[in-house]
């Protein structure tokens, strides 16, 4: 056909047309070949199928139910795994469990239990029966892996595809994984997918992120919890020096370093070593780790492994027979039956453990006793667990028997064996711990589910407030109902989640008892428990524990006792906080209460006892009237007053006679007055120190001995300017010395005092002062002078008057007189002069109120001698030798002489 286009039009069209022909050939053989190339893939669609293949199938030990809500749960059911062939020259077989732990198949057992009990009961998911598929994860990590994904994907073949295909997913959430490393993997993986994961065995606190494990949950709390309930109970006891071993997985070095922290952020105690338990039986490292446990001073000793990590360490630890240590043990192994055995109890004896909260589940025994192999089963995957219980439990092989196991007498097992009659851990349900924590994690399930189908319609939590269906249901939307889901056991304890997924954290206080028969009791002697009122608290019945020691009580563990009071702990170079020295506070320090490496300060008005443990009231030292010193300066001062009021009498009564009326009658009457003055200012230096008597005392006495040395100073000049008058032409000296002249010249003297002290108290007035410059232990009230300057002024004043009179009586101290005042003028003033100039030094010297009391006898000596030199005399001759008291005699002793 196209040679004859070509040939009809070619011919006459050109080039051009030429060149349209060729296209529209070429375009004619393409849509030949896509005709027979499709025509060849409809004529083949019989030979492919349109489906999805798996890369593998997994086998698995498993156990299932169907129902309308599929749950998951991963259980260790067996110990070991045998490594297949990876040489992968062939295909490689898949691990295989050996090892068959009854323990780990109850907890398979009673969520089977648990299901079939909220299928029963129609106030719970009503018109809903919940299926579950049940995996063993052998404690491996790969094997764990597998099964979670085979949870999460499904195990079938291959899966037709079909556009209109809805439903649910394989499982909609899985109850697991019991180790922490293994729960930390498969929840990255299904945290992807928001499938809901609850664990009732990890404990590790890395789970404790929401941001990162959206989906993980757990009903077991956190080891940062346990961690605090461990710390609780060493500082209960006072043990602040423990060792630390721990598993080398998250559960272990996770719980470390959290007991590190938080022991260096409460200051609980220290670690005296922290050793890293070897996976395998590796004999050097055990014997190198017990080695420092049998060195170390710590008789405590905290274990965060599992029982093959501590089967691994005692058996060094029996081999060199460390005994006297306190165990406390984690949850890993607090109820580990594999431990409580005669040959360790003699070391294990009395240890403490923190363990998974007991409940009680009732029923489960019953279910329990009902378990039934399956005898069509041959050993494919649905029931396989339990045949393989059913073997472990009675010895005996499902037909066909492995080759061998009938000739070496091995029994076949008919399916109608009688647990009744068998003696096994797996009908002992008076401890159930783990069990109690997969029974609240099904019921946890149940109760979000229950939750979701109470939404109504158009007041849902999702987008345009719909409600999910069971029909459509999505991981993720489960994931909204399980973070708030809140109910309480039957029980009593109250299941919820935070927003960590952690549950309300509760945990029992177990003691390994040794009786004395040699068996082992684990019993219950305490709890730890957070509320929302109480914060975290300890529980403990101390009657009940047993102690492993002769004194049966319980061990100090302490790197250093505990410093007395009144001292301070230093802290040893290169070692832990806990070890230290005590040092004595030194005076006036005492023991820091909030601070223990330090003494605290007595405040300024206390000071240490001698034990330094409190302070005390400083002793308080002032010159006081109640002490001796006092009492006599006082008393003394009296007399001196008395004395002086007594002469005022003598010399008023016999004012007329003549030897007082040549004494200048009216200066003596002043001089007297200022002397009973200065007498009395003594009186404001004793007492304790207040401002007035500061400011008062130092004024009168300044004031008053003005007064009787100016007094002393112009009976002086009239004695001289008499004396000058008894020569010819010198009788115009005394009109100077007229009576009113001599009032004056005193009066201006005193003034002048009056004014400097006056200026002082106004510029720098002397106040009272607490001084403990001379005794830390004491307070020496004194008045401060203020100024310097002001007393020293004051001072001088009194000296340069003295001075004075001292040198114009010795200059008349020869006059011809029979009783020359003169000659006892300069004897008083000699007297006076030396007591204040032996003064000056002697007050700068002494502390305190020793330096009041010099004032004191200052002033005291200085008025006696006044006293007595310038009025002893006169006394004398008027009571004693009245016959000399005459002006005959008087006149006549002038003229002898």
């Amino acid at each position: 056909a196209c040679f004859l286009v070509w040939f009809v039009f070619g011919c006459r069209g050109g080039v051009e047309q030429w060149k349209s022909i060729m296209w529209l050939l070429l375009q004619t053989i393409l849509l030949i070949l896509l005709y027979f190339s499709l025509s060849y893939a409809v004529s083949s669609s019989d030979i492919i199928s349109p489906s999805c293949q798996l890369q593998g199938q997994f086998n698995l030990n498993g156990n299932k139910k169907t129902g309308d809500v599929i749950l998951g749960g991963l259980f260790p059911v067996h110990f070991f795994t045998s490594v297949p062939d990876l040489s992968f020259i062939s295909d490689p077989q898949q691990p295989k469990c050996h090892g068959f732990y009854e323990l780990g198949f109850r907890l398979a057992q009673t969520m089977a239990f648990a299901i079939d009990e909220i299928n029963s009961n129609s106030n719970l998911l009503p018109n809903v029966t919940l299926g579950y598929t049940l995996y063993d994860n052998c404690i491996n990590l790969g094997i764990g892996f597998r099964a979670a994904l085979s949870l999460a994907s499904g195990q079938e073949e291959k899966i037709i595809l079909d556009n209109t295909c809805i439903g649910n997913p394989p499982v909609l959430g899985i109850v697991g994984d019991s180790p922490s490393a293994h729960s930390t993997a498969i929840s990255s993986i299904l945290g992807l997918y928001r499938v809901p994961m609850v664990s009732y065995f990890s404990t590790c606190s890395c789970l404790s992120n929401h941001q990162k494990y959206p989906s993980f949950f757990r009903t077991i709390p956190s080891d940062v919890f346990q961690v605090r309930a461990m710390i609780h109970i060493l500082k209960h006891f006072g043990w602040t020096w423990a060792g630390l071993l721990v598993s080398d997985d998250d559960y272990g070095l996770h719980a470390a370093r959290f007991l590190q922290s938080e022991l260096s952020r409460s200051g609980e105690g220290c670690l005296a070593y922290f050793e890293v338990l070897p996976w395998d039986k590796d004999a050097d490292e055990l014997r190198r780790i017990v080695n420092v446990m049998k060195t170390s001073t710590a008789r405590v000793v905290i274990v965060f492994a599992h029982e093959s990590g501590m089967i691994n360490l005692m058996e060094e630890v029996v081999r060199q027979n460390v005994t006297g240590l306190q165990w406390m043990a984690s949850e890993a192994w607090t109820a580990a039956a594999v431990l409580q055995t005669p040959q360790l109890m003699p070391y294990l004896g009395g240890t403490l453990g923190i363990a998974i909260r007991h409940g009680e589940i009732p029923g489960l025994r019953e279910f329990l006793l009902k378990t039934r192999p399956n005898l069509h089963h041959n050993n494919s995957y649905g029931n396989s667990m339990v045949n393989q219980f059913w073997e472990f439990t009675f010895q005996c092989r499902f037909a066909p028997a492995p080759p061998g196991w009938l000739e070496g007498g091995g029994a076949l097992c008919t399916g109608k064996e009688d647990l009744e009659k068998v003696d096994t851990e797996f009908l002992d349900i008076s401890n159930l711990r783990p069990e109690y924590n997969v029974y609240k994690a099904v019921y946890a399930f149940a109760h979000s589910l229950d939750d979701m189908l109470q939404c109504v319609p158009g007041r849902g939590p999702f987008s345009g407030h719909n409600c999910a269906t069971l029909q459509s249901l999505e991981p993720w939307q489960l994931l909204y109902y399980l973070e708030r889901v809140n109910f309480t056991t039957k029980f009593g304890d109250q299941v919820s989640f935070d927003e960590n997924g952690d549950v309300v954290p509760i945990y029992d206080v177990m003691n390994w008892l040794w009786l004395p028969d040699g068996s082992t009791e684990v019993q219950n002697v305490g709890e730890v428990k957070r509320s929302a009122f109480k914060g975290e608290e300890l529980i403990l019945d101390e009657d009940k524990i047993f102690w492993n020691f002769d004194s049966r009580k319980p061990p100090r563990s302490v790197c250093s006792e505990s410093c007395p009071s009144g001292t301070h702990m230093v802290r040893k170079k290169w070692e832990p906080k806990c070890c230290f020295d005590c040092i004595p506070c030194s005076e006036g320090k005492i023991t820091n209460k909030s601070n223990s490496f330090e003494c605290t300060s007595c405040p300024e008005d206390f000071w240490s006892n001698p034990q330094r443990d409190y302070c005390v009231p400083k002793k308080t030292e002032f010159l006081s009237y109640h002490e001796p010193l006092g009492i006599c300066l006082a008393a003394t001062s009296l007399l001196g007053t008395f004395i002086c009021a007594v002469v005022l009498g003598i010399f008023f009564y016999h004012r007329r006679t003549p030897i007082i009326r040549a004494s200048n009658s009216e200066l003596s009457f002043q001089l007297l007055l200022s002397l009973k003055l200065c007498f009395l200012c003594s009186l404001l230096f004793i007492g304790r120190p207040m401002m007035w008597t500061c400011q008062l005392r130092h004024a009168a006495f300044g004031i008053s001995f003005v007064l009787c040395v100016s007094c002393i100073l112009v009976k002086t000049m009239v004695v001289l300017a008499v004396f000058k008058a008894s020569k010819p032409g010198g009788g115009a000296s005394l009109k100077w010395f007229g009576a009113m002249q001599q009032r004056g010249t005193v009066l201006f003297l005193t003034a002048i005092q009056a004014a400097i002290c006056t200026t002082w108290l106004v510029s720098s007035s002397p106040t009272p002062h607490k001084n403990t410059q001379y005794h830390n232990d004491k307070i020496v009230y004194e008045c401060a002078v203020g100024s310097t300057v002001g007393f020293g002024v004051l001072l001088g004043y009194i000296g340069v008057l003295a001075v004075l009179s001292f040198l114009i009586a010795f200059l008349v101290r020869n006059l011809p007189d029979s009783f020359n005042e003169a000659k006892l003028i300069t004897f008083s003033m000699l007297i006076f002069c030396a007591v204040w100039v032996a003064f000056v030094p002697v007050y700068i010297s002494s502390p305190g109120n020793r330096a009041d009391a010099v004032e004191v006898f200052a002033i005291l000596a200085s008025g006696f001698g006044l006293l007595i030199t310038l009025f002893g005399p006169k006394c004398y001759i008027i009571i004693m030798r009245p016959e000399l008291n005459t002006k005959r005699a008087i006149m006549c002793r002038g003229t002898e002489s």
